[in-house]
């Protein structure tokens, strides 16, 4: 009791770790491997609604990823209005029609080929919602800076977190990265330390939608054991 009374001054708490038997822990295993192989980008959204709360435990999720001196570098955005998508969607646009038409070399423009996408997104508009991750280079308290630490990996282990959050919901995403990004700060006035890192349409696939077919790395070309 006085060791556990300890730590609780001194601002620690005793961690209470899951526990399985070996056996669940690899059926578990298993399981989520099952379920997250499942997971695919989808450019064809249903206008289906999204249950009211659902994408807040999404992104209650996503905060629980690890980050720089739990500094929590993120801020997610949710864009419901039709009127802001449709801006969103003009100006991404305009800087997707820039990338096909000269900033993306022959060789990236061929990698697309397997995806039959273009410079044209509207999945921008139809997709119920988007979840623009902006990410807080440094945080303003009263008017003061104050620095935050591994930003991008954070933010990165954020958005990782809300994937998963949104496949295991039964919702589809797409991680959607017209650059610049900066239309985004200006469309929905975000403060000057924020940046936006990723935009995300999420929601439900069409009827009968269709995805490229692709095949990921064999587990011994992404690993190696010493």
């Amino acid at each position: 009791m006085a060791q556990q009374k300890k730590e609780l001054s001194n601002g620690f708490i005793s961690f209470n770790p899951l526990k399985m038997e070996t056996n669940e822990q690899i059926l578990k295993g298993e399981q989520y491997y099952e379920l997250m192989n499942k997971r695919r980008s989808i450019r064809n959204f249903s206008s289906k609604q999204i249950p009211d709360g659902l994408l807040e435990k999404v992104i209650q999720t996503a905060s629980t990823a690890p980050s720089g001196a739990h500094k929590q570098p993120w801020m997610f955005c949710v864009v419901k209005s039709p009127d802001l998508k449709k801006k969103i969607r003009a100006a991404a646009e305009k800087e997707e029609y820039e990338n096909y038409n000269g900033r993306m070399s022959e060789e990236w423009k061929k990698d697309l080929e397997k995806f039959d996408t273009n410079w044209e997104k509207p999945f921008l508009e139809i997709a119920p919602a988007l979840i623009i991750v902006f990410k807080k280079t440094y945080d303003l308290i009263d008017g003061d800076k104050q620095k935050n630490y591994y930003v991008n990996e954070s933010v990165g282990l954020a958005c990782g977190f809300l994937l998963s959050a949104i496949h295991h919901a039964g919702l589809v995403s797409l991680t959607h990265t017209p650059s610049p990004l900066n239309f985004l700060s200006k469309i929905l006035k975000r403060p000057v330390n924020e940046k936006p890192f990723l935009l995300i349409p999420v929601g439900y696939p069409e009827n009968d939608c269709k995805v490229p077919l692709l095949k990921r790395k064999e587990l011994n070309e992404i690993m190696f054991e010493y």
